[in-house]
């Protein structure tokens, strides 16, 4: 079995969610529910040794467009958020997180040290990450304290606008580049994170925000949860000139399990073939090389394929890539190992 670190996950969104409706979110995680894709026991029966674990802010106002005749859908954007009720929900998912934490459900890992001695304990070994940034605020008054309590990773935006740059939205077929890219605030929260050794995610900005972070940033560039648009031709998915663009930083795409980034079609369908997933690592690899190249399943925030299921499913993708060709000294990098690399190197580690 393949260790799989994986790049994106909204299990705390879903915890947080049930909560709010008086679940226990340790008893859910640690002691096991039918509910979502993650659980400890259906990761460790996957091989989900951990992940890039998010603090999601939800926009309540947003409803998916159904497609048209053509199969052709533009789903407006969300609303943007306020700071103060953003920051308050963060908090909550954080002390979610925490809470885990103390535990022994899980370990919040700060280092790659820290999370290869988590998986070497069978312990999943959870990054906390921040998937749109309202909750920072545009004085970046509160980047500090989250990353003293272990935020290791953002994004400077969802498929929302924000203070700090503009979203893509979910539409097929479409672009990338629908909109402007990062504000004076942006490029201040850029420059932040490479100072505190933060990774700064590109999986939800706009084209022009992505070459915008591009040139601003020291750090490889990362999508953590996109594929290919010249597959699967939505706004989320990344262009051949951006993957060049990743290639060149040794940074990484991870694969986006959600059957929307995956299928031609662009439809929410999980009657969706691990072919499909095969054939988007296939295109990575060549366009980028293998060591550009990882998984970020969107876990309990996508509709997946059907084949995987939930995180006890996981090694049924390793499978059919080992069947597509795929060695073990690859499968290792895909998995988790070019994970490592890239967050080691954007936390100011050592090589």
């Amino acid at each position: 079995m393949q260790a799989v670190f994986d790049g994106h996950n909204d299990v705390l969104l879903r915890l947080w969610q049930h909560a709010r409706g008086g679940a226990d979110p340790v008893a859910e995680f640690s002691e096991g529910t039918d509910k979502g894709h993650i659980d400890a026991a259906r990761a460790k029966a996957g091989g989900l040794a951990g992940g890039l674990c998010a603090i999601y802010v939800p926009s309540g106002d947003l409803v998916l467009k159904t497609p048209d005749e053509n199969g052709h859908y533009a789903t407006p954007m969300a609303a943007p958020l306020d700071h103060l009720p953003s920051l308050a929900t963060a908090m909550e998912l954080a002390d979610i997180a925490f809470k885990l934490d103390r535990a022994g459900a899980w370990r919040l890992c700060r280092s790659v040290e820290e999370i290869r001695a988590a998986m070497a304990d069978e312990v999943f070994a959870a990054v906390l990450h921040m998937e749109g940034c309202e909750a920072i605020g545009p004085d970046l008054a509160a980047l500090e304290t989250f990353h003293a309590a272990g935020l290791r990773s953002l994004g400077p935006v969802w498929s929302r606008h924000n203070v700090f740059g503009h979203g893509v939205p979910f539409a097929y077929p479409m672009s990338p580049d629908t909109g402007p890219g990062l504000t004076e605030a942006g490029f201040e929260l850029v420059r932040a994170c490479n100072r505190l050794g933060i990774l700064i995610d590109l999986a939800h900005i706009t084209e022009k925000g992505f070459w915008d972070v591009a040139k601003t940033t020291d750090q490889p560039l990362v999508a953590s949860h996109s594929n290919v648009h010249a597959l699967t031709p939505v706004a989320r998915n990344l262009t051949d000139r951006q993957l060049d663009a990743i290639r060149e930083s040794r940074g990484l795409v991870g694969l986006n399990y959600a059957t929307t980034m995956l299928r031609p079609d662009g439809q929410e369908n999980a009657a969706t073939p691990l072919s499909d997933m095969v054939r988007h690592v296939d295109y990575l690899v060549e366009r980028m090389g293998i060591d550009c190249v990882a998984l970020g399943s969107d876990f309990d925030g996508a509709t997946i394929p059907e084949e995987i299921a939930d995180a006890a499913g996981n090694q049924k993708l390793v499978a059919a890539l080992e069947d597509a060709g795929y060695g073990d000294a690859e499968l290792a990098k895909i998995c988790r190992e070019n994970w490592l690399r890239v967050l080691g190197q954007a936390w100011h580690e050592p090589a």
